[in-house]
């Protein structure tokens, strides 16, 4: 005998079982995270720190770099690398693993330096800076 309940709960089975089909058939791309952190390599030199940061894609203007004397913070902004209209238009994305968006990184430094004499070079999407110890 079929209810009315029995009914409904075989339409909301079928329902769901098409809605979880068509999800199982559809990626999500998540939202960038609010920051995120970009590698680095910290090297000890026998005249101080070097630093290298990647972040290709991101445009010098975009990179504040601040020296402190027990620590670097390197923050700033990197754009969702895709393509651009004359490039020809997204229509479906297969893959979104590149972070973009505020990125944010801080380094404990193991000794004092020269914050004067913080230099820093960006070249082939790696920020190298270099961080002399205070004499």
């Amino acid at each position: 005998m079929n209810t009315i309940s029995g009914i409904k709960l075989r339409w909301l089975h079928d329902t769901l079982g098409q809605v979880t089909y068509h999800l199982a058939r559809v990626r999500f791309i998540p939202p960038a995270p609010s920051t995120w952190t970009p590698a680095i390599n910290c090297f000890v030199c026998d005249r101080g720190l070097r630093i290298c940061i990647e972040l290709a894609g991101v445009d010098r203007s975009e990179v504040e770099v601040a020296v402190g004397n027990d620590q670097i913070v390197i923050r700033g902004t990197r754009a969702a690398p895709e393509p651009t209209e004359d490039e020809g238009k997204a229509v479906q994305v297969l893959a979104f693993e590149i972070d973009y968006g505020p990125f944010e990184r801080m380094i404990e430094l193991p000794a004092p330096v020269s914050v004067s004499c913080a230099r820093a070079d960006q070249r082939n999407g790696l920020l190298w800076i270099d961080l002399p110890f205070s004499e």
